[in-house]
């Protein structure tokens, strides 16, 4: 009897919850956010009630926390790898990336709840991978006082995460063990479509939801050209059916949005631009933050329900254009670096805001901006969303990076690169690249000092390479990732956040007094460096009294000088 009762309970306390699960976001009536904790708490009881949760634990954050990620499916599968042979499509969403920004936090609450009590019907070729709070150093981090000027939740978190970095501009470089662990999970998942819920800053307007869509350009091939003129469109079409009025990114700072805008750049250190270099469709939803957080809320849910019906209507085309992608990039044998806004090009879109004007600030007394809410308008406006190649490389049969950069070996390991280590020391003809000149940022950014315009030169030399050098050949899904972080000009290359900043600093010195008579011998055995000398003499007067400056010279342009100053240490095979 009493194993009766027991059963009884179990089964009354799990069918009550089932029916009755509510959220913070609920009942506070749309005002307030779960703290970190009451989110997990959250999660884990949806899981023990629905075999169509289960929460994963995942890799360590900043915060001394692990990352979760929940899977949702209605067969309760779990195995991504089983999951593509299913021929499903997989959906990963990730939150929190901003917990002042939390609109997906519950937004995908809501869904998850809806998807158990049959309220919303996953269909069978979706899995939804959902990361519940992304940056949990800043969720944990909460004041009423954080985004201030945003309209709700009550309380926020904190943008920077435990280390106070800021994880949408962490992708590449994985300065934080949170952003390292997304890694892990993004490459477990291979989302064939990835979305990262934010709220916007800016101007405003009447729309509640804006989309970023990764830059069509710059994912390129067939799934650019289909991004843009299918998914995007369609996404667009299916808000408006469900009440919204969507429109791009409003990124339209110190100018007002009826002008018009350039779509936002997504470089590689941004979720959506890492995820174009693994051949994933990705968006970044951005709602408004001067809405109402129920109304923010509500049409991130809307939105997500968008995903979820294109994808699984158009699974098949979907796969297609990504499998054919993922096979054309081990063959492509050049890739663009850099692109350039084309001005030439642009779409028009009915864009809904309000009426701007100047008065005098009531706290420093000049002219401030402000928007006249009891004016709305409607109007089309440009939108420039070309940015055709600007630079292209041509890519090697290898690259070949000594063992010694192991910080970069890591990251190289965490992103699933296909490399293997040399067996034997051996040498090798490469070509070798060498650092003619660059600017570095003034100011940190995210603990780096960027270094930008890269100008470089090539040679051919033959390096002596020792066993466990790492050999990463150019076949592979991969490509278009080790292009965008090993080839220096690029954007967000390792070289541009600072990982092989230790060649530029000279490491071996002269004494001058004592070079002075090596330099005279050199001199009379290399008659090429004595021109070299006369003639910089004869067209620098000041170099020409400058004995120190002299000697350098030669030092520089013997055999003597250490070869790994200023060469990039990292080899290129030729195809």
């Amino acid at each position: 009897m009493k194993k009766l009762f027991i059963l009884f309970f179990l089964f009354t306390n799990q069918f009550v919850f089932c029916q009755t699960i509510p959220t913070k976001f609920e009942q506070s009536n749309g005002m307030q956010s779960p703290n970190y904790y009451e989110i997990m708490d959250w999660w884990q009881k949806l899981d023990q009630h629905s075999s169509k949760i289960k929460m994963l634990t995942m890799g360590m954050t900043d915060a001394g926390f692990p990352l979760h990620l929940v899977v949702v499916s209605n067969d309760g599968e779990t195995n991504f790898e089983n999951a593509r042979k299913k021929n499903k499509r997989i959906i990963l969403i990730n939150n929190g990336i901003h917990p002042g920004e939390p609109d997906g936090i519950d937004a995908c609450m809501l869904l998850a709840r809806d998807l158990v009590l049959h309220k919303y019907k996953l269909p069978d070729n979706i899995i939804l991978a959902i990361v519940p709070v992304y940056n949990i150093g800043g969720c944990l981090n909460r004041s009423p006082n954080y985004r201030i000027d945003q309209n709700g939740p009550t309380e926020k978190g904190f943008r920077g995460n435990s280390q106070n970095l800021d994880l949408n501009r962490d992708f590449i470089k994985c300065d934080s063990k949170d952003s390292r662990a997304m890694a892990e999970i993004f490459h477990l998942t291979d989302p064939d479509v990835f979305v990262d819920n934010h709220v916007s800053d800016g101007a405003d307007y009447q729309h509640i939801m804006t989309l970023l869509t990764s830059q069509h350009n710059k994912l390129g091939g067939v799934m650019g050209d289909y991004l843009n003129k299918e998914f995007e469109p369609a996404l667009y079409s299916l808000m408006k059916q469900k009440g919204y009025d969507l429109v791009p990114y409003v990124n339209s700072f110190g100018d007002t949005p009826e002008t018009g805008w350039p779509e936002y750049w997504d470089g590689p250190r941004y979720s959506s631009g890492y995820a174009t270099l693994w051949h994933s469709f990705a968006f970044v939803p951005e709602t408004h933050m001067l809405k109402s957080y129920d109304q923010r809320v509500r049409s991130t849910y809307a939105l997500m329900q968008c995903f979820i019906d294109f994808t699984s209507k158009n699974s098949a085309t979907i796969k297609k254009l990504r499998d054919e992608t993922k096979q054309s990039v081990k063959t492509q044998t050049e890739f663009p670096i850099s692109w350039q806004l084309d001005r030439t090009q642009s779409k028009e879109i009915l864009y809904k805001g309000y009426e701007s004007g100047h008065k005098p600030s009531e706290v420093s007394g000049t002219p401030r901006l402000y928007y006249d809410r009891t004016k709305p308008f409607e109007k089309k406006v440009t939108i420039f969303n070309y940015y055709p190649p600007k630079t292209f490389i041509k890519k090697p049969g290898a690259y070949i990076i000594p063992q010694g950069w192991w910080k970069v070996i890591e990251l190289l390991k965490l992103n699933r690169v296909e490399m293997r280590p040399l067996k034997n020391d051996t040498s090798i003809e490469v070509e070798v690249y060498h650092i003619d000149d660059y600017k570095t940022s003034s100011r940190q950014y995210e603990m780096h000092h960027i270094n930008s315009e890269v100008k470089i030169s090539t040679t051919k030399q033959k390096i002596n390479f020792r066993k466990g050098d790492w050999y990463i050949p150019m076949n592979q899904t991969a490509n278009r990732f080790l292009i965008e972080t090993l080839e220096p000009q690029a954007e967000d290359s390792y070289f541009a956040w600072n990982f092989f900043d230790a060649i530029l600093g000279q490491k071996e010195g002269i004494s001058d007094y004592a070079f002075d008579d090596i330099a005279a011998d050199y001199l009379k055995t290399h008659p090429d460096v004595k021109t070299s000398l006369e003639q910089r003499r004869s067209t620098d007067t000041s170099f020409a009294k400058n004995w120190r400056a002299q000697l350098n010279f030669v030092y520089q342009n013997s055999t003597y000088f250490e070869p790994d100053y200023l060469r990039y240490p990292v080899f290129r095979i030729a195809e």
